[in-house]
């Protein structure tokens, strides 16, 4: 996966099986190093990326919360996530935060000819909230909005102790034509910015475009 400028926002892309994958990012999000070739490189990149996230925080502080971040990169490569970025701002006075994914799945082999109303049906069936199917630039894709209930690491939280957390979260699955799945996720444990953060995360994934291997624009059929 690699970044690079576009119009002062952030392209991201990701290659797969005849398929190459682009979207752009709003400004002001900060990307989870993913592509690092070692340990060394990937510790040293998240230790100056908690400096960027908490510049006036102690050394101890962006420390753990680097050692924090790394502890989810086994999760990060058994969901097939190729990118995660998080953002952080403030809507009517409070502080918010989202965090945005973009992973490559397999597509079930019994999916058949339509994925997307098989995708649909999966969603329902393990009520992972409310379901719609979508047309998108790229092509039909399968929407879910929901929440997931986790907890806060005491670490970072003012009580210092670990704190429940529900995360509010909408996933968009693509399905593509070299049997995977493309799927992107935004979540936010702060429902206030919830409309700023949803309206985001549309932008997002009405931006996503694909290419073959040799340059040509791709949509996938309905």
């Amino acid at each position: 996966m690699s970044a690079i400028a576009a119009e002062e926002n952030v392209q991201g892309s990701i290659g797969g099986p005849g398929i190459d994958v682009r979207w752009i990012m709003p400004e002001g999000f900060f990307e989870i190093p993913m592509d690092a070739e070692s340990l060394d490189e990937t510790a040293g990149q998240l230790v100056e990326l908690a400096r960027a996230v908490m510049p006036e925080a102690t050394f101890e502080v962006q420390l753990e919360w680097a050692v924090m971040v790394a502890a989810h990169y086994d999760s990060f490569a058994e969901a097939g996530i190729q990118y995660s970025g998080f953002v952080m701002t403030e809507v009517d006075g409070e502080r918010c935060t989202a965090t945005v994914t973009v992973s490559m799945i397999d597509l079930d082999e019994r999916a058949g000819p339509h994925p997307v109303g098989f995708l649909g049906s999966t969603m329902r069936h393990l009520e992972m909230g409310q379901v719609s199917e979508i047309a998108l630039p790229c092509g039909p894709a399968v929407s879910c909005i929901g929440t997931r209930k986790g907890s806060m690491p005491g670490s970072l939280t003012a009580s210092g102790a670990d704190e429940p957390v529900v995360t509010s979260f909408i996933q968009v699955q693509i399905p593509l034509s070299n049997a995977t799945v493309l799927v992107l996720e935004m979540g936010t444990p702060t429902p206030r910015a919830w409309d700023v953060f949803s309206a985001m995360f549309a932008g997002v994934v009405k931006s996503v475009r694909l290419f073959s291997d040799a340059g040509k624009p791709m949509v996938m059929p309905g």
